[in-house]
């Protein structure tokens, strides 16, 4: 039986400033091995040509989906037409177009929303199934058959969608936006939705019993073969990722390297990723150090763009 939902602390000062430190003995620090590319590509509207720079961005990175089977993993978490919850149609509509052209063996799109448990009523409203040929597409990663994946904290095992295990190259579209608990949400903690509702029910409370951060970085560690598209175009910023203001970013951010990706998207939204408790602990699993990543297309400089923080995240401004 699943427990009720019990809300985490966010991160003391202590923790804050143990960050900082970090940060600045990592600053001190020259690099010397290889570097992630992460591709950041300006888009000024949804009205741009999402594919050609998507395109762009993947070739750039140098990420090849040739006969693989994709999956892509919108963030499709509630629906509320005053606000930018999700994932923009526009960017899976081109997220499709070019897995097809770039060779994909198949592309099929999966999720699994965490509040609600009529996923296709949330894609009707996002205008998800207005996309040509969406009901053949789509899985709902909720109801999907399931697997043994592992153990998973003090879990003996985590059960996850066979659809999702059995993808040869796992793309998350996530959302920019803020959050309320985990500071950002961004491509890793997207994976949320990888984790079946029919199993863990809704709002997966499992994950946040288990810890955010923690969940996030061990659903990471089962996926590897993934590669990230932020939808910047615009974002969430505020009391996210369901409550927050739209914010115009005007990016798509790419990359291989996942924590590479939500660090970039980070410095971005004018935080400080070694801040984020997240990616602290996913160290290892990517990089975070900004001499670490090879910085294609547009400079940071050039396309930050910083977003509004609750109070309890404003210390981790960059």
């Amino acid at each position: 039986m699943v427990q009720s939902l019990t809300r985490r602390g966010f991160l003391p000062a202590a923790a804050l400033l143990g960050a900082a430190s970090c940060a600045r003995q990592e600053a001190d620090k020259p690099y010397e091995g290889p570097r992630s590319p992460v591709f950041v590509g300006k888009a000024a509207s949804y009205s741009a040509d999402l594919a050609g720079l998507m395109e762009r961005g993947l070739r750039a990175c140098g990420l090849d989906p040739r006969g693989k089977r994709v999956l892509l993993k919108p963030n499709l978490v509630e629906f509320d037409a005053s606000t930018a919850i999700n994932t923009n149609v526009a960017v899976l509509a081109a997220a499709v177009e070019v897995f097809r052209k770039l060779g994909a063996a198949a592309v099929t799109i999966g999720e699994g929303p965490g509040h609600r448990r009529d996923t296709l009523f949330l894609a009707a409203e996002a205008k998800y199934r207005e996309l040509t040929g969406f009901e053949d597409l789509f899985v709902d990663l909720n109801r999907d058959d399931v697997a043994a994946a592992g153990p998973f904290g003090t879990l003996p095992e985590i059960y996850l969608p066979k659809t999702a295990l059995g993808a040869d190259l796992i793309v998350s579209l996530a959302k920019m936006k803020t959050h309320h608990w985990a500071g950002a949400t961004l491509s890793m903690k997207n994976f949320f939705g990888l984790v079946p509702g029919s199993v863990y029910g809704w709002p997966k409370n499992m994950l946040h019993q288990e810890g955010i951060p923690e969940s996030i970085v061990r659903l990471n560690r089962i996926f590897r073969n993934t590669l990230a598209i932020v939808d910047g175009v615009v974002g969430m910023e505020g009391n996210g990722p369901v409550q927050g203001t739209p914010k115009q970013a005007g990016v798509l951010v790419m990359g291989g390297d996942l924590v590479a990706v939500d660090a970039t998207c980070a410095r971005l939204m004018g935080i400080d990723p070694l801040k984020l408790e997240y990616l602290r602990q996913a160290a290892g699993l990517g990089h975070t150090a900004e001499a670490s990543i090879d910085q294609r297309g547009e400079t940071l400089a050039s396309a930050r763009t910083p977003f509004e923080l609750i109070e309890e995240f404003r210390g981790a401004r960059s």
